[in-house]
């Protein structure tokens, strides 16, 4: 996620020259100042961004503040979603104490969408348009109240190990391989030929990275559009079935485990589901690993995983200028900006086609054309899966109960029974 190579060092200079350029041009009509009652001076309005892990805002905030006087943006940033969740949710109850704008990860907007009312109206003619339509309509209350500015996405691809498919003897070419793995069903057949040549080495990753990317194309995976919670649905029913039935060809550790990242050193497994982000993970944990790939192409379609929006609480003294604050940050070139120095992927529609995305080569991958691909994946996603309140604690049960199945302590018979009496307590 924090990959960073010489392309996006050149384009993200190139771009810091770009936002100097836009923000000099807001410098005069941004916000409003504070006087000393006429002696002429004015002192600057602060903004405060509240953010949690890498969005890639240093250089445009940098850029913002060396063209602006009138309005300063000051930057806090924790760790993990967990942390700013926190503290989002005790100084909303509070009634104060929350920054100007607030990044919010993607899991946790039903829940800002539901207190709407807390939150300032962002929608503008200045920013329609600017968005991908299912990321708009996530960031969009029941109302029809934009709430949330959209920041990055999470298109997937496939992540391979070209070298290992060889000698398994199936095609390694990048091409070749997008035409293996059109369905979940080609998926799950080409690991069964990879498994009875290459067994010492899983298929994938993790059970429960297989499961996630498969619940992010189903539209109603937990609960229904009126937020009743129904998990003994078909969808969800196929998606356990085909994941602790397909338990062979996992590793069988949890992602983000020490396992599972030891597991990229010692040739554990060939593929994974790569959302943009994932990318920077991969060549971090498989440092010094050669053969590792790139392909367009996704099991069943387009698929998103991961994303974040920020919101400008009603409690701020300074909504205008906040607002203003927020729309730069999640334009078109300062999402570029982010994403050539952290790697997330913009959801802008006039970021996807622009040469600081399309152009960027990652060596690691065999130069593949990560900015191209993923452009395309983004494009392919039709289906966001719908998160009501409770999404985030039944998706808790849910990949739980894998794991019981991948440590050998539960049947899937068993685990299922578990996950249903868990989801009745959230009830």
């Amino acid at each position: 996620m924090q990959h960073r190579n010489s392309r996006a060092l050149a384009l993200s200079a190139a771009l810091a020259l770009s936002l100097g350029t836009l923000a000099a041009c807001g410098s005069d009509d941004g916000g409003s100042s504070s006087g000393d009652g006429g002696s002429g001076t004015t002192e600057p309005v602060t903004i405060s961004v509240a953010t949690f892990n890498e969005f890639g805002l240093e250089g445009p905030i940098e850029a913002w503040n060396a063209e602006h006087d009138d309005i300063k943006i000051e930057q806090k940033k924790v760790g993990t979603w967990d942390e700013a969740k926190e503290n989002l949710y005790t100084k909303l109850a509070a009634g104060s104490g929350l920054s100007d704008v607030e990044a919010i990860e993607g899991d946790g907007m039903p829940a800002i969408l539901a207190e709407s009312d807390a939150f300032v109206d962002l929608a503008s003619d200045d920013v329609e348009g600017r968005w991908l339509d299912w990321k708009q309509a996530a960031g969009t209350d029941a109302d029809g109240r934009l709430i949330g500015y959209g920041t990055d996405i999470g298109p997937e691809g496939i992540c391979y190990r070209a070298d290992l498919f060889e000698k398994a003897g199936l095609p390694s070419d990048r091409d070749e391989v997008a035409g293996l793995l059109g369905t979940w069903d080609d998926y799950f057949a080409t690991g069964q030929q990879f498994a009875a040549k290459m067994p010492k080495t899983a298929w994938y990753d993790s059970s429960g990275g297989v499961a996630q990317a498969m619940l992010n194309q189903v539209a109603n995976p937990f609960e229904g559009d009126d937020n009743t919670i129904n998990v003994e649905n078909p969808e969800l029913e196929n998606v356990w079935a085909t994941v602790t039935g397909n338990v062979d060809l996992s590793t069988r550790l949890p992602q983000w485990s020490d396992d599972w990242t030891a597991a990229f050193q010692n040739n554990g497994f060939a593929t994974m589901a790569c959302p943009g982000w994932m990318l920077g993970v991969v060549e971090g944990n498989a440092s010094g690993v050669k053969g590792w790939d790139f392909a367009n192409v996704f099991p069943g379609g387009g698929g998103n995983w991961g994303g974040s929006f920020l919101v400008v609480p009603a409690q701020t003294e300074h909504p205008e200028e906040a607002q203003q604050v927020a729309a730069y940050l999640t334009s078109p070139e300062s999402q570029l900006m982010a994403y050539a120095d952290k790697g997330t992927f913009p959801s802008q529609v006039d970021a996807l086609d622009d040469d600081a995305l399309t152009q960027d080569v990652r060596p690691f991958f065999n130069d593949a054309p990560v900015g191209e691909i993923l452009a395309e994946r983004a494009a392919a996603i039709t289906v966001q899966p719908y998160k009501g309140p409770k999404y985030s604690d039944i998706l808790q049960a849910f990949q739980a109960a894998i794991l019981r199945v991948d440590d050998g302590s539960n049947t899937p018979e068993q685990s299922w029974k578990t996950f249903l009496s868990d989801v009745d307590q959230l009830s």
